[in-house]
């Protein structure tokens, strides 16, 4: 299909781009840049059109010009104590710039969207996990733009026909294991990266609240790595081919339906990193709930996701994709400088294993891998080879060659 992703120049949005290729889609990226990459769409060769989302002139344009059949609408606004001192731009981009969009959408005979919202739809819940029909009591301007939309979505829905899936993912981080696409931003308010650069700089790390009733006393949250995050949008865009949305209300949870708190997170980035990172513990923050954590099985019933990838993956991918801005001079990772260098946890190399690059790629499941593995160890007695591993693939028939080929190349095998 022929895919507009709005905001397919930023975090998640690279992803969800860079998956969708992988699926054999063709996604146009439109963006206004102004929190979003051009190098992240350059690294993915798209299109882009540069433009706001909420522009009449530039909608037309978009799809008069590429006649997409669908839209995954990921551009918005996601800070939640932003939205609270200001919550006008919120309600601008992620609700009336949204409507915008639909009307586009319409006049042009478009009748699919994938929108991302966001657990913060939840508030505080009463109770954990959180399914899809838990009270929807958004407790920030930011949670209550996003619900707005998902309400808009659900009445075109019925009244207009459009088929629409609302995605609501907890806490993602992580990064494409080829290091090419990662979080980047001047003005970071994300735990992993906020870790990473502690550790970096060898300087405190603000860990918000330790008196919350967990298991640590430090908030907890269900983290989800965006590479299953991106799969998680195909799947949906896929399947709106076969399901209807409206009984089930349209919207389903993406998270793995495991809870890690603050100080788990701060102790899983310290072994896989090698180093300690010091601590201060502050007040909390307001609005901050004490833990959210998804109920995933109504997305595995609807979509057949299930998140892949666990924490320490997360991290792993997220500091290889920081060594490799860093090293090719990124000015946004110019502040990560100062200070000792962090080691690697790869063991000096930041170039992803083979096995790891095909899991992602969504071409094989983990066991397959594994078994793999082990035949090359009983028959070779050595650790992970990006092409004895691929051939050994190859010889079982768990991949063509054209595929052994392009996860050669996209992990830079020579």
């Amino acid at each position: 299909m022929r895919v507009i992703v709005t905001g397919g120049a930023g975090y998640i949005g690279s992803h969800v781009v860079r998956a969708l290729q992988r699926a054999g889609h063709a996604p146009i990226v439109l963006d206004d840049l102004s929190t979003g990459h051009l190098a992240l769409v350059e690294r993915n060769g798209v299109e882009l059109i540069q433009g706001d989302v909420g522009s009449r002139d530039v909608l037309e344009q978009a799809f008069t010009s590429h006649r997409p059949e669908a839209v995954i609408h990921l551009a918005g606004l996601a800070l939640v104590g932003e939205s609270v001192d200001d919550p006008a731009p919120y309600f601008a981009v992620n609700t009336v710039a949204g409507y915008t969009l639909l009307e586009a959408m319409r006049a042009h005979g478009v009748d699919r969207i994938v929108f991302s919202s966001t657990c913060a739809v939840y508030g505080v819940p009463e109770e954990l996990p959180i399914t899809e029909r838990s009270p929807l009591e958004p407790v920030s301007p930011y949670g209550a733009s996003k619900l707005a939309f998902e309400r808009m979505l659900f009445a075109y829905a019925r009244a207009y026909g459009l088929k629409a899936l609302s995605l609501r993912f907890f806490n993602v981080a992580g990064a494409d294991p080829d290091g090419d696409l990662g979080e980047m931003r001047h003005e970071e308010t994300h735990l992993l990266p906020l870790l990473l650069r502690a550790a970096r700089r060898r300087e405190l790390f603000e860990l918000f609240g330790t008196n919350y009733r967990t298991r640590d006393g430090s908030a907890e949250r269900d983290y989800v790595h965006v590479v299953d995050i991106a799969r998680a949008f195909v799947h949906a865009l896929e399947r709106l081919e076969v399901i209807d949305p409206l009984p089930f209300g349209g919207a389903l949870n993406l998270g793995t339906g495991r809870g890690t708190t603050v100080r788990e997170m701060i102790a899983a980035t310290e072994r896989e990193l090698g180093c300690e990172i010091a601590v201060k513990t502050v007040p909390r923050r307001a609005g901050d709930p004490p833990a959210l954590v998804a109920d995933p099985s109504l997305s595995r019933k609807v979509l057949g996701f299930g998140a892949r990838h666990d924490v320490a993956t997360m991290i792993r991918s997220a500091n290889r994709f920081l060594e490799a801005e860093i090293d090719r001079g990124a000015d946004v990772f110019k502040s990560y400088l100062p200070g000792g260098s962090m080691p690697n946890p790869n063991g000096g190399s930041s170039r992803v294993r083979f096995g790891e690059a095909v899991v992602s790629a969504g071409i094989l499941d983990e066991e397959v891998v594994a078994h793999a593995l082990k035949i090359q160890r009983d028959r070779d007695g050595i650790g992970e080879s990006h092409k004895l591993l691929g051939l050994i693939l190859l010889e079982m028939g768990a991949i063509s060659n054209d595929q052994l080929i392009g996860i050669l190349k996209r992990i830079n095998v020579r």
